[in-house]
């Protein structure tokens, strides 16, 4: 792990998985860029925590974050993103990722949920088929969407205007 205590790699992260399987506790898995942390990401990550015993929030890189979303993106580094979600209680464990999806980690760590906030259906989450492959399930938890970092950025720009 690394000087936050609950970021860590994934190779640590799957030991630590094992001893929680072994303790029956369910790993909850939630992911997202988290870029500008706001009071949608704080109620989503809430509700993906009430889903099981264990949360794991998977965080896209500064590289995966600029792919989705565009070059002036993210606001916030990933390090210091990392550091606001390990303030938040209901958090257990973090991981960095890179890859336009997050199935990657889901394939190698096996959460019995993956939560996936209210902009996605079940049906509609990319990763669904990967998780039902190893007998998971997919959970649709946190509050409406009506907060996100893109629409924080445009009360900014337009209050602020273009500077």
């Amino acid at each position: 792990m690394s000087r936050l205590s609950k970021v860590c790699s994934l190779d640590d992260l799957l030991v630590e998985r094992e001893s929680w399987r072994a303790a029956g506790e369910i790993v909850v898995l939630a992911n997202g860029a988290f870029d500008m942390l706001h009071v949608g990401h704080a109620r989503y990550l809430e509700a993906a925590r009430r889903l099981g015993d264990r949360l794991v929030v998977a965080v896209n890189s500064d590289a995966s974050v600029r792919a989705a979303k565009g070059p002036g993106r993210p606001i916030v580094p990933e390090g210091e993103r990392l550091e606001l979600l390990e303030h938040l209680w209901m958090v257990d464990r973090l991981v960095l990722f890179s890859s336009a999806t997050v199935a990657p980690i889901l394939g190698r760590l096996r959460p019995d949920v993956h939560a996936k906030g209210t902009d996605y259906s079940e049906d509609t989450v990319p990763e669904r088929d990967v998780v039902a492959a190893y007998g998971g399930r997919t959970a649709i938890c946190g509050d409406p969407k009506d907060h996100s970092t893109t629409d924080v950025i445009g009360v900014i720009l337009e209050r602020f205007g273009r500077r």
